[in-house]
């Protein structure tokens, strides 16, 4: 008896693996064809900054919420200090009847 085999089919995740690979490669060859070009390797240089300055804009924002937070905990610090603090109650002095 002859066994026929079914072709090995690949993981889900191999195809994965080899999607990704044939896009990164098509991505450094679009690059390249792109630093060719007159001009584009100072459009490469361009987005290679951009890219870097959105970095350092999000790595502030994220610091900015931190002190956002910080500044909403002191304001409610305040407010319940506020709130604690009653004013004195002012008595008026009795004129001496004569």
């Amino acid at each position: 008896m002859a066994q026929t085999t079914a072709p090995k089919k690949s993981s889900p995740k191999a195809s994965d693996k080899d999607f990704v690979s044939r896009l990164a490669d098509a991505g450094e060859e679009a690059l390249q064809r792109l630093t060719e070009l007159p001009g584009g390797q100072r459009a490469v240089n361009a987005m290679n900054d951009l890219r870097n300055r959105v970095d350092e804009l999000g790595k502030k924002v994220r610091g900015i919420e931190n002190l956002e937070e910080r500044v909403a905990k002191l304001e409610r610090e305040v407010a319940g200090l506020k709130k604690a603090r009653t004013p004195a109650r002012r008595t008026t002095a009795r004129k001496p009847s004569s």
